[in-house]
């Protein structure tokens, strides 16, 4: 099986289709004499399985969905998770933009590419790996990109994590906490066994610990990107 470097561990994947496109610029130099950190392998059993009770879904996306699913599972012991949200880079920091499918993150952080042209660039536009490395938060791009695969094999400190919603006036506020554990729980995998749990909850008090967390309400416009960019930087710099 193909060895690949994900969020700075060794991946060993036996997929096809879209998982492999997606995870091509992943693949690892070195492939031999390779002891990998995580083993992901879909079989056929298991997409059909999924299948059968989810039909409405062709059996390419289910190994990519099962794929994601199988790596979060394992990045969770090496203090990770994978976080629904759309993560951009700017001048070498990571801000990843986290709501429910449809809320508009993509479309703000485009903006965001667009306001700081060659100084910014996409890491992961559905589900960047979030880990805690030798005491620093990272935002890591991983080959779980969306439908339309923007990503950069990259590693980045993490800025800022942003729960973003809709609204007609912009406005940006530290998170309140309550608030956040939920919006955190509810955009990774919750359905895990006692031993991953703890281990799902040991990183989350780790990023409330080490990362900034913000609520911000936007509507579609480069004065949304310009505020959340201008607080966000702001008040990282009081936060370390």
């Amino acid at each position: 099986m193909p060895i690949y470097d994900i969020a700075g561990l060794k991946v060993q994947m036996d997929c096809g289709g879209r998982t492999e496109q997606q995870a091509q610029a992943y693949l690892a130099k070195e492939q031999e004499n390779v002891t990998p950190d995580i083993t992901v392998s879909i079989t056929p059993e298991r997409i059909a399985a999924a299948q059968a009770e989810h039909p409405e879904l062709n059996g390419n996306n289910w190994e990519y969905m099962l794929s994601g699913s199988d790596f979060y599972t394992n990045l969770l012991r090496y203090n990770g998770i994978l976080l629904h949200s759309s993560c951009v880079v700017v001048d070498g920091v990571a801000y990843a933009f986290s709501a429910d499918s449809g809320t508009g993150k993509s479309t703000h952080t485009k903006l965001w590419l667009q306001r700081f042209g060659d100084r910014a660039y996409m890491l992961n536009d559905d589900k960047p790996a979030i880990r805690c490395i030798n005491g620093t938060v990272y935002a890591c791009g991983t080959p779980w990109s969306g439908k339309h695969d923007r990503s950069t094999p990259a590693i980045v400190p993490l800025g800022a994590i942003v729960f973003l919603e809709r609204s007609e006036q912009n406005w940006i506020r530290k998170a309140d906490t309550k608030k956040a554990v939920f919006s955190i729980f509810s955009q990774t995998v919750r359905q895990l066994g006692p031993v991953a749990m703890e281990r799902l909850f040991d990183v989350v008090e780790t990023l409330f610990d080490k990362v900034p967390l913000y609520e911000l309400g936007c509507n579609i416009s480069e004065e949304a990107a310009a505020l959340s960019y201008e607080t966000i930087k702001r008040s990282v710099n009081d936060f370390e």
